[in-house]
C-alpha cells in the first residue's frame, strides 16, 4: 500500500557528511510523520530521528546538533542531513512513515552508513 525508497547511504570518514533520503508512494494520508531509525548488528532497532507533516521534530540524544531531519510535504519525502559523523554512527538506516489516522506503519529498505576513523 506504500512504499518507501532510500538513497545516499555510503561510506565517510569521521567527520564528514552524508544526506539521507526517502520519497513515499501509494496511499500517502495525512496526518503522518515520517522519520529515521537504525540498527548495528546484533543491537537493538533504535529512534534517529522524527518529523511530523506540520514540522515538529524529535531527534535521540546522541545526533542531536549533528543531525537534521526535513521533509517535502508535497514529494512525500523525508531527508537526514548526518554532520560530524562518527564511526558510532555505523549502522544501517531506515525511514519510516505512520500513518496516523490509519494505524498503520511502514518502513523502508534500509541504506548502510559506514563511517571509519
Amino acid at each position: 500500500q506504500v512504499q518507501l525508497v532510500e538513497s545516499g547511504g555510503g561510506s565517510v570518514q569521521a567527520g564528514g557528511s552524508l544526506r539521507l533520503s526517502c520519497a513515499a508512494s501509494g496511499s500517502i494520508t495525512s496526518p503522518n510523520v515520517m522519520g529515521w531509525y537504525r540498527q548495528v548488528p546484533g543491537k537493538q532497532i533504535d529512534l534517529v530521528s522524527l518529523i511530523a507533516d506540520g514540522g515538529a521534530t524529535d531527534y535521540a540524544e546522541s545526533v542531536k546538533g549533528r543531525f537534521t531531519v526535513s521533509r517535502d510535504n508535497a514529494k512525500n519525502t523525508v531527508y537526514l542531513q548526518m554532520n560530524s559523523l562518527q564511526p558510532e554512527d555505523t549502522a544501517v538506516y531506515y525511514c519510516y512513515i505512520k500513518l496516523v489516522l490509519g494505524l498503520r506503519n511502514y518502513w523502508g529498505q534500509g541504506t548502510q552508513v559506514t563511517v571509519s576513523s
